[in-house]
């Protein structure tokens, strides 16, 4: 059927999404790799032209879909009340009224189906064989054909539930019906309202296998549905997200400063970063890359090949005098003052305190103790050196068959306000703690806690393919002239550091690792190879 289009309603706040939808509009939020409204987008051909109604942080809808599908015809649409009074769903569709006088697809921004959408060829209403209609509308059906279009809660003889995806073929009867119906409900009731008046013209049930992504619950079941081996392991930040649409890559960040440096640092490191095609106040994106992440099959072969490579990308210089003062004073903020910072949102957001613990097994003090008994000036002398700044195998694709071994991927913004260059041992210490923590175990859950009272077990699971890289990756350090005993401070920083990020109990594992490894360090002075912490367990692999 040619002719016809598709509207898909993004204005609403999404308030049922909680924190997940905070910094973002909810059709945004990732499922698989990729936000719910690139499920939607890519169920219809590239000619069918796409309204989209946007309200509530329009600006990252309006930029996703300038840089993940510049190929297609997506028009937005600007709704100016989109919460509060007069605001609805149905004051949504009228707002795109003048651009869908066609039949059309009518979608709500938090549906995702498994099965192909038809064409608006008939008139049809998406149904779902989900036996619970409590929490949602319905439709009353009999061979096939909606009988009646039933509010929410309510259920009929044979009532399915109505999933917000329809096709409209008598559009002008339709329009009609949200129009004279503005002082009769039609407004909030969205465009249920305008489906009864489509009864009399026949309307088909469709039955979908359904996933809803529109509150907290539903959205984790349909995450666990739908994943597949191939979905990248990506710890999620609430105000960070990378999104993979085709061939595509979009990085979305709240920051506009973060979004701004990471396109400027990757003009100075061509060659090992991917280049970036676009970029808007919160995105950029670049074409992705063939090749697969170092994390999914580590060697010590492979990162003996990867450390190679990197000696032409850490361009180790000297700085003397007021230069080298002021590179170890930015060092001071970034490691010192920040972790100290850090620890304390940790504290506050996980309503924990300060205390003398017992972590597997060994009486250790405060952290605050631990800390205070750092020689910052030691751990703060740093190696000014090119940098990446967030290295861990995550973020390093493997490009056997390319002209370059390695591409780099989620580069650092800055270092401390610096873009030209950083402190090595930085770098050193992310691909440290990356070797020590595997994300891909981490987001299977292969980790434990328990807490009572001041007595604290960890345990989590590591590579075995992981533990022989660290134990190179710590006789590369020494044989290239640097300090291991620095790399390993600040690898126990960098897990304090992060365990403020992050969900609990993952939160609880990072912190309590961090603090444990760096008793360790200041305690012992230097960890000693056959010293591996307690609560590391390894697997073969």
């Amino acid at each position: 059927m040619k002719g016809y289009k598709v509207v898909i309603t993004s204005a609403g706040l999404g308030s049922r999404l909680k924190t997940v939808s905070a910094h973002v509009n909810k059709s945004l939020v990732t499922v698989c790799g990729k936000p719910v409204i690139s499920h939607i987008i890519e169920k219809f051909p590239k000619d069918v032209e796409i309204i989209v109604a946007v309200g509530y942080e329009k600006q990252t809808v309006i930029d996703f879909l300038k840089l993940a599908y510049p190929d297609r015809k997506i028009t937005t649409v600007d709704v100016d009340v989109y919460e509060g009074e007069g605001s609805g769903l149905g004051y949504t569709l009228l707002k795109c009224r003048e651009l869908l006088q066609c039949p059309f697809v009518f979608c709500a921004n938090d549906v995702i189906v498994s099965e192909e959408i038809p064409e608006p060829s008939n008139n049809w209403v998406g149904v779902s064989d989900k036996l619970n209609t409590e929490d949602y509308r319905a439709v009353e059906i009999d061979e096939g054909i909606v009988l009646d279009v039933l509010s929410k809660g309510e259920s009929g003889k044979n009532s399915k539930p109505y999933i917000g995806l329809a096709g409209i073929r008598d559009y002008d009867v339709f329009w009609k019906a949200m129009s004279d119906g503005v002082g009769s409900g039609s407004i909030k009731v969205g465009e249920s309202y305008g489906l009864k008046f489509l009864l009399s013209k026949t309307v088909f049930a469709k039955t979908f296998t359904w996933h809803d992504t529109g509150n907290a619950a539903s959205l984790n079941e349909a995450r666990e549905l739908l994943k597949t081996d191939d979905n990248p392991n990506i710890l999620e930040k609430p105000d960070e997200a990378i999104w993979f649409v085709g061939g595509t890559v979009v990085k979305f960040s709240t920051d506009a400063d973060f979004i701004k440096n990471r396109v400027k640092r990757a003009k100075g490191l061509v060659g090992f970063v991917p280049d970036i095609i676009d970029s808007t106040e919160n995105m950029y994106t670049y074409t992705a890359v063939d090749g697969e992440i170092l994390s999914k099959n580590p060697t010590v072969e492979k990162f003996t090949y990867f450390l190679d490579w990197m000696e032409t990308f850490w361009t180790v210089k000297k700085l003397s005098g007021a230069k080298k003062r002021k590179f170890n004073k930015i060092n001071t903020a970034f490691y010192k003052d920040k972790t100290y910072l850090r620890v304390k949102e940790y504290f506050s957001r996980f309503e924990q305190i300060d205390a003398r613990e017992i972590i597997n097994g060994i009486e250790i003090p405060r952290l605050s103790t631990i800390l205070d008994s750092v020689d910052w000036k030691y751990v703060c002398d740093g190696a000014v050196s090119r940098y990446h700044g967030d290295l861990h195998f995550e973020n390093i694709l493997v490009n056997e068959e390319s002209g370059t071994p390695f591409t780099l991927l989620d580069w650092r913004q800055d270092y401390g306000g610096i873009l030209d260059y950083g402190d090595i041992y930085y770098d050193f210490a992310k691909l440290n703690h990356g070797l020590i923590m595997c994300h891909e175990l981490v987001n299977k859950e292969l980790y434990e806690v328990k807490h009572k009272l001041r007595v604290v077990d960890y345990d989590f699971l590591r590579k075995s393919s992981l533990v022989e890289c660290e134990l190179y990756f710590r006789d590369y350090i020494k044989s290239k002239g640097f300090d291991y005993e620095k790399v390993d401070i600040l690898t126990a920083l960098i897990f304090l550091n992060i365990a403020a990020l992050h969900h609990y109990p993952y939160s609880s594992l990072l912190f309590y690792l961090g603090k444990s490894r760096l008793y360790n360090c200041i305690k012992e002075n230097i960890f000693n190879e056959t010293n591996i912490p307690q609560g590391e367990h390894t697997r073969n692999k």
